[in-house]
């Protein structure tokens, strides 16, 4: 057929130089992929709707609200190449979009969001979100960005973080485009694993300077928390106040804590944060993995692949890792488990060296990363499963 190129049941003209003719193929399968995905929704029942929508506003876990189907009405491309070029571009913006009302509406049973600040995640294409740039941050200063790009570069590390695409700008916003680890799953488990022993950067408690509001949080969490003096100059320090939070959690003592987890069927669990004492959180793990000694031992496996990578890496030797997670996951298929979040990632002075288990004292730069790992990985292994009774979901 004299002047075509066929592909997918559609025509693309020949004269179409051959790299922009396998980027609008590329491009055009994506669009297959989003189609077929579509043409997969089902529309759920009241009842289904109503097993996912929270109570309150503002908590972790998030899932998109179902609407209705999304009718299929993409044009067929135009056969001349600007046209063409024209018409790729506009839905390679579409599939980048994020929170677009099509894709809202296409991926609606399978993307919420875990958590962090509300809003700071959206769908993307088929299999990738966009993450908002942290406030503060620009071109010039960007942590996020430029750990995933270096990690994206290690050899060691690229398969223990969601797959790096781009730093962009949309609409007057700053994001980075990432692999969506959901994509793929089906009604999973999920569990976010704050790491460290420290989740705070030095940066942050530099200033000695007592402050009045930081005691009164500090009270209303905990009124016996502040020593007499304290009491008496009713004014803590940064410093001060940030340990007494890790305190509150199991970070400061186990070198992790479980931020939220979601199981099939059941309403999210996102007040785990107060969670510390070592048989609590054995007990929460055991319930998250219930029977599923498959899925415990295959999540285990991957840590301690993580673990192994993460010290091979000259990355991590000079760099603190602050307030990053493990976010893990599974269904009756699959497991997977990555390191996310490196927004509080800093590389250390020139001749310092971390080894990420050592105890924190202000300057060494240690934040116990492996410290909690290594305790992670214990508790999952030796968590006592506890088998848990399918839903009722029919009131």
């Amino acid at each position: 057929m004299d002047g075509t190129k066929v592909t997918a049941g559609r025509f693309i003209p020949a004269d179409l130089p051959d790299r922009l003719y396998m980027r609008a193929l590329r491009q055009y399968q994506k669009l297959i992929d989003l189609k077929r995905f579509t043409a997969k929704e089902k529309v759920a029942s009241g009842k289904d709707e109503d097993r996912w929508r929270s109570k309150e506003d503002g908590v972790l876990f998030k899932r998109w609200r179902r609407a209705t189907p999304v009718v299929d009405a993409t044009p067929a491309p135009p056969s001349q190449p600007s046209d063409l070029l024209k018409f790729l571009a506009i839905n390679a913006l579409e599939l980048s979009a994020p929170a677009s009302d099509a894709l809202l509406k296409s991926r609606s049973s399978e993307w919420f969001q875990l958590s962090g600040h509300p809003g700071s995640l959206a769908p993307a294409g088929p299999g990738t979100v966009w993450k908002r740039r942290a406030p503060g941050d620009r071109p010039a200063h960007n942590p996020e960005r430029d750990a995933y790009e270096a990690l994206a570069a290690c050899p060691h590390m690229r398969s223990a973080i969601p797959r790096y695409y781009r730093d962009l700008e949309y609409d007057g916003e700053h994001f980075i485009e990432l692999q969506d680890l959901l994509h793929g799953f089906r009604d999973p488990h999920v569990m976010d694993v704050k790491m460290g022993t420290r989740t705070f950067l030095e940066e942050e408690v530099s200033n000695a300077r007592a402050r009045p509001d930081l005691y009164e949080k500090m009270v209303r969490l905990d009124p016996t928390a502040p020593t007499e003096a304290e009491h008496a100059a009713r004014a803590v320090t940064k410093l001060r106040y940030m340990q007494f939070r890790e305190r509150c959690s199991s970070s400061a003592e186990q070198g992790f804590r479980i931020e939220a987890v979601k199981m099939p069927g059941r309403p999210p669990l996102t007040d785990l944060q107060k969670v510390k004492e070592p048989e609590l959180i054995s007990a929460t793990v055991g319930r998250f993995f219930g029977g599923d000694e498959r899925a415990r031992r295959a999540i285990a496996a991957r840590l301690r692949e993580i673990r192994s990578l993460f010290e091979k890496s000259e990355f991590f030797r000079t760099h603190e890792i602050v307030g990053s997670s493990i976010f893990i996951i599974y269904d009756d298929e699959r497991v997977g488990a990555w390191l996310i979040d490196f927004g509080k990632t800093r590389r250390v002075p020139e001749g310092i060296e971390v080894d990420h288990r050592s105890p924190w004292r202000q300057g060494n730069h240690e934040e116990g990363f492996l410290y909690g790992l290594d305790r992670l990985i214990d508790t999952i292994e030796t968590a006592e499963l506890e088998p848990i009774s399918e839903p009722d979901v029919s009131r």
